[in-house]
């Protein structure tokens, strides 16, 4: 055994105790969703159960001489058409939530793709929660020095609690050092 070519198996440690590896490592990482009550499928029906029943109504309207209603049920097809198509767009935006023990980082994507991304320290950053009684948490914003950011603003109220459980719990994990 030679003493001076000895080659260390194992990285050796941080002096204050940290795995520089494990320092970028989320402690909590979320990917939220807005609230959609209605699927393709349900956007499917929907038109198509609304379009039958005004076609049945125009025929009869026209028939008994009202033909100008017919017009109006066309508009109302056209207009719930592009509400709801509107609708399904924007639930394609969505929010990224990463915890480590170095940064908070909010990453918010909008149904065209546009990304815009908030980085905090954790150490100096703090959850701030807006609770109804009776409609449960309705905000729930991210406050680092005087930067707020709202976070899950677009979630139901049972899925924002989730993630404000989640948040907190991970704020004080990296704040305690794990």
């Amino acid at each position: 055994m030679e003493s001076g070519n000895m080659v260390r198996d194992t990285i050796p440690s941080h002096p204050d105790g940290l795995d520089p590896n494990s320092v970028d490592v989320p402690v909590f990482q979320a990917t939220i969703r807005p609230h959609q009550s209605l699927s393709h499928n349900g956007f499917r029906n929907v038109m198509i159960g609304c379009g039958a029943v005004s076609l049945v109504t125009s025929i009869a309207c026209v028939q008994a001489g009202f033909w100008p209603v017919a017009g109006f049920f066309g508009l109302d097809m056209i207009a719930l058409y592009m509400a709801l198509k509107t609708s399904l767009k924007r639930g394609r935006s969505f929010e990224e939530v990463m915890i480590s023990p170095i940064e908070v980082m909010l990453a918010r994507v909008t149904h065209r793709g546009e990304r815009r991304e908030w980085r905090f320290n954790p150490l100096w950053t703090k959850l701030t929660k807006v609770e109804d009684e009776e409609y449960g948490l309705q905000t729930l914003t991210l406050v680092s020095r005087r930067e707020y950011v709202v976070v899950a603003r677009d979630a139901s109220p049972p899925v924002r609690e989730r993630i404000a459980e989640g948040l907190t719990r991970a704020l004080a994990d990296v704040k305690r050092g794990y």
